[in-house]
Formats: structure tokens, C-alpha cells, sequence
């Protein structure tokens, strides 16, 4: 008894870590609040993005998400410029990634990524946030590098 005993409080110190590190679905709808980006040539398209702002949420994102609003997306708020990491574990639809510094400017642009991979999609600048969108978003508003994204986390832009 002793051993099956230990044996068991053995196998539950292995599970426990797994069982409570692990996510099996979406998180609940965050906040949203309006964003819009204005391009260089004069467009200006707004969205409702989740504000993925807490460190739990932002590792979360939009994992297991089945669809993303044509309108919408999430804003990862990295509080401050810094380098932004990302991979598609766990999310199972393609997106479009759109890394903007502290003044709004767009500064990269990651196009359709590939759902389930674990490649990681780098901003290779730092930058104040992490805009995703559902994939072809980017391609079919003409979004590009240089456009200006309106929201109060950025310097000097009223919010939107």
C-alpha cells in the first residue's frame, strides 16, 4: 500500500504541472476597443480588437479561435517597445500579423501565417504592439508598412 501510495502521489506531481500549464480551448472574449489604421494613401479602415493586455491573456491570443471578424482582431499592448515574438500554437485559423511602434507607425508585416506552427514570427524591430487580423486582411485593404494605426497605447495619436 505504501508503495502504490507513493507511487500514485508520484504520478500526480507529474500530472498536476501538465494539467494546469495547459490550455484545451479559447479564452473568454476580452475588452474591445476601437482601432484604425490610416494608410499613406489616405484610407482609413476601423476594427474592434480585443485588448490582450495581461500576461495570460496575450499567451492565449487567439488560440482555438475558429474565426476572426472581418472587423475585428486583438492587440497585444506590450506596455513598452520590445521585440515581438510570436507563434501560431494551438491557433487554428491563419493570420495576419501586424507589428506597430510606439507612434503608430506600422513597422512589419507578417502576411497569412500558417496555422499550428511553431516557427517563430519575429517584429525584427521593436515595437509597442502586436496587431492580429484575420488572414488576408493586410492584402485585401492594401495595409502596408509605413501606414499609421490610430489607438490611445500610441504616442501622440488621439484615440480612435
Amino acid at each position: 500500500m505504501m508503495l502504490r501510495r507513493g507511487l500514485l502521489l508520484g504520478l500526480g506531481a507529474l500530472a498536476v504541472p501538465q494539467a494546469a500549464g495547459a490550455q484545451d480551448g479559447p479564452q473568454p472574449e476580452l475588452r474591445k476597443e476601437r482601432l484604425t489604421i490610416i494608410t499613406l494613401r489616405g484610407k482609413s479602415y476601423s476594427f474592434m480588437v480585443e485588448m490582450a493586455v495581461e500576461p495570460a491573456q496575450q499567451s492565449i491570443g487567439l488560440m482555438f479561435r475558429p474565426r476572426v471578424p472581418a472587423d475585428g482582431g486583438m492587440l497585444f499592448d506590450w506596455g513598452r517597445p520590445r521585440r515581438s515574438q510570436m507563434w501560431m500554437r494551438n491557433t487554428i485559423i491563419s493570420l495576419d500579423m501586424v507589428f506597430i511602434g510606439q507612434d503608430g507607425q506600422i513597422k512589419t508585416i507578417a502576411e497569412r501565417t500558417v496555422p499550428q506552427s511553431l516557427a517563430v514570427i519575429d517584429s525584427v524591430v521593436p515595437v509597442r504592439a502586436t496587431l492580429e487580423l484575420a488572414a488576408g486582411t493586410c492584402e485585401r485593404l492594401d495595409i502596408r508598412v509605413g501606414d499609421r494605426a490610430v489607438h490611445q497605447i500610441f504616442q501622440g495619436a488621439a484615440a480612435g
